[in-house]
């Protein structure tokens, strides 16, 4: 028998790759920098608040990791264009972009006002949508391709009885638009995914984790529904993000890859 002749030596390697973090302060952003950092990845960091980004901006330097930041939000055209000049400027292009930023508000849809919801979804869809557009533009340019992976969660396949019409909405959304990209940019040889956690330890999740009665009732009811039976951690994100950043996945694009310990597969 004749084995196919598969070089994997390479397959995940981002060493030198130029990579655009939106939302890296947050929990996942975090991840995401210390993930691609540590592989080699040189970072260009973007988040709206510029202690807290310089602050990661220096720990992630004082890592050995090649990172610039810029304190701005993919609010608009104009924050979108200067986030990549940032990256382009730093390292002569952009192979990869995660877009790790994101909020939630919780609340009945009968006492929600609609600003609370165009706010979740300016957040979650159109500021994704607008960085995808503005990064898409100079990958195509480059023409060598590249990487995408947006942030989705458990919630943009299932719903959710404590008021999440704004999140959930926002989340299939989000899926949407990975699908959409996935088949807009194949030819161009761009792949288009996301990650979609359900609750992984981090400091707004922190509760769940605790040793106390109030904590290990709402963990009990949701890790029944949970076939691995445990929380997520930081590092079961890393192995799908490398995946979807690197070679691994150069066959994979419009995907949904859900870092869920089999939640959503019930």
């Amino acid at each position: 028998m004749s084995l196919p002749s598969i070089d994997c030596s390479d397959l995940f390697n981002v060493a030198g790759k130029s990579a655009v973090v939106i939302g890296a302060t947050g929990s996942f952003g975090q991840v995401v920098c210390a993930t691609l950092g540590d592989a080699g990845a040189k970072l260009t960091i973007a988040a709206g608040n510029a202690s807290n980004l310089a602050d990661l901006a220096v720990d992630l330097r004082e890592a050995g990791i090649a990172t610039v930041d810029i304190a701005r939000r993919p609010d608009s055209e104009a924050d979108c264009s200067a986030i990549v000049a940032a990256a382009v400027e730093a390292y002569g292009g952009i192979d990869i972009l995660v877009v790790a930023s994101g909020m939630n508000d919780i609340s009945p849809i009968i006492d929600m006002e609609p600003e609370r919801f165009q706010k979740v979804m300016l957040a979650n869809v159109d500021g994704a949508w607008l960085i995808a557009r503005a990064v898409g533009k100079q990958m195509i340019a480059q023409g060598r391709g590249g990487k995408v992976v947006f942030t989705s969660s458990a919630r943009g396949k299932l719903g959710h009885p404590a008021g999440y019409s704004a999140y959930c909405t926002s989340k299939s959304a989000t899926d949407g638009m990975t699908r959409a990209l996935g088949c807009e940019w194949g030819s161009v040889g761009i792949t288009v995914n996301a990650i979609a956690p359900t609750v992984f330890r981090s400091p707004v999740t922190a509760w769940m984790f605790e040793d106390n009665e109030s904590a290990s009732k709402v963990r009990e009811g949701f890790l029944s529904r949970v076939p691995i039976g445990r929380l997520g951690e930081p590092e079961d994100l890393a192995g799908p993000l490398l995946f979807l950043c690197s070679a691994a996945s150069d066959f994979h694009t419009g995907h949904v890859i859900y870092a869920d310990g089999g939640y959503t597969a019930g």
